[in-house]
């Protein structure tokens, strides 16, 4: 089994809350993780028919029958948040509760309703790159990595990207989907999520969105939320820094896994996506990925943006560390050019920023320093995140 990053910073805060959260994607490694790292709590999954009768009838029987507890997919039964919440309060213990679920938008809904300052919230995305590489499994290029994406079960089963995800797209359009919202045509919503994927890495465009599935703009916002929410994908914000009050200000969309979405572009082998017009993209959704892993797998926040101005320089991630920001450039090439700095140059210029807190994170297997600032292998993705 390979280890998550993230387990140091549940056994840590577990010590700290009477409740602790764990949010993620489906099949991304939660129940696994949760069971090997508290072998010795009573687990329960709410998935199981029987046990989400039970947990509905007689929730304090449920919750009492012996703590502490893990309670997998819990937002399926939301009245046991307030009894949670009675519990915690009386016995003042730390770490009696343990609870996951799928669905982010389901789950902090009821936290914050109920368990608000008595709960630690954690999210496990699927494999970094650095978990990978640590387990001893290497790739010869950073194509096969992105088409094979980083959901565990491909690892822990060997199971071929073609078989995974067209079931985990079936899987999770008609179970977590039809949960979040009431979607009449699940085909036109298969489509949407297509056509998401034929836009990762790029500014989003709800109207030309919306247009091209043939729904208003107001469904397609709902099911860009019903994504969110599922871990499907993520929105990166263009940062609030401002050199000339023209800077865009429309989000950009990614996916969470490569993997899913060279799936979705109905790609059959890595060595298809050498060509794809989108390869470009799916390197930065992979880098912009490993980023929020990095930060989420150690309890931090995510911390990455992305600037543009009205002439179209552009900075693919600004890494916010407060008094200092870092600016990222993503380039698919393999072979390094000296206009990769380009852009980043331009910022610098307008923010001050130095050549030794600049990095450029490209295609090719060698890093090393330039005048201009750090050239980074893609190889190094998962070592280099403390940027």
């Amino acid at each position: 089994m390979i280890e998550r990053t993230l387990k140091r910073e549940l056994l840590r805060l577990v010590s700290k809350f009477p409740v602790v959260s764990v949010t993620g994607p489906r099949q991304s490694g939660k129940t696994t993780l949760l069971r090997s790292t508290f072998a010795g709590y009573r687990y329960e999954t709410l998935e199981d028919p029987d046990t989400m009768i039970f947990a509905r009838e007689d929730p304090r029987s449920f919750l009492s029958a012996g703590n502490p507890m893990i309670i997998d997919e819990i937002q399926r039964v939301p009245a046991l948040f307030s009894y949670i919440q009675t519990i915690s309060d009386q016995s003042k213990e730390n770490g009696q509760f343990v609870i996951s679920g799928s669905q982010s938008f389901l789950l902090n809904e009821r936290i914050s309703q109920s368990l608000a300052g008595r709960v630690a919230i954690m999210h496990l995305l699927p494999f970094s790159y650095e978990e990978i590489e640590n387990s001893g499994t290497h790739f010869p290029n950073f194509h096969e990595l992105v088409f094979k994406g980083f959901y565990p079960r491909l690892y822990d089963h060997e199971i071929s990207p073609l078989d995974f995800y067209p079931n985990y797209i079936q899987t999770y359009v008609e179970r977590d989907v039809r949960l979040l919202q009431n979607i009449q045509d699940l085909s036109q919503f298969i489509r949407f999520l297509k056509l998401c994927a034929g836009r990762t890495g790029q500014l989003l465009n709800l109207s030309s969105l919306a247009n091209d599935v043939g729904v208003s703009v107001n469904t397609a916002k709902a099911w860009l939320s019903v994504l969110e929410a599922s871990y499907v994908i993520f929105l990166l914000r263009p940062h609030h820094m401002n050199f000339n009050k023209r800077i865009v200000k429309m989000p950009k969309l990614y996916f969470y896994d490569t993997g899913l979405a060279c799936s979705l572009l109905d790609l059959q082998s890595a060595e298809q996506l050498k060509s794809h017009y989108l390869l470009g993209g799916l390197f930065e959704t992979f880098v912009l990925s490993e980023c929020i892993k990095y930060r989420l797998h150690r309890g931090l926040r995510n911390n990455c943006y992305f600037w543009r101005d009205h002439k179209g320089k552009e900075i693919d991630c600004l890494m916010d560390h407060g008094l200092r920001i870092t600016p990222v450039e993503m380039k698919a090439a393999g072979t390094y050019t000296p206009n990769f700095f380009e852009n980043i140059d331009y910022w610098n210029k307008l923010s001050g920023n130095t050549p030794e807190n600049s990095f450029v994170i490209y295609g090719g297997d060698k890093s090393f320093p330039t005048r201009r600032g750090q050239l980074l292998s893609w190889k190094e993705t998962g070592k280099s995140m403390k940027i």
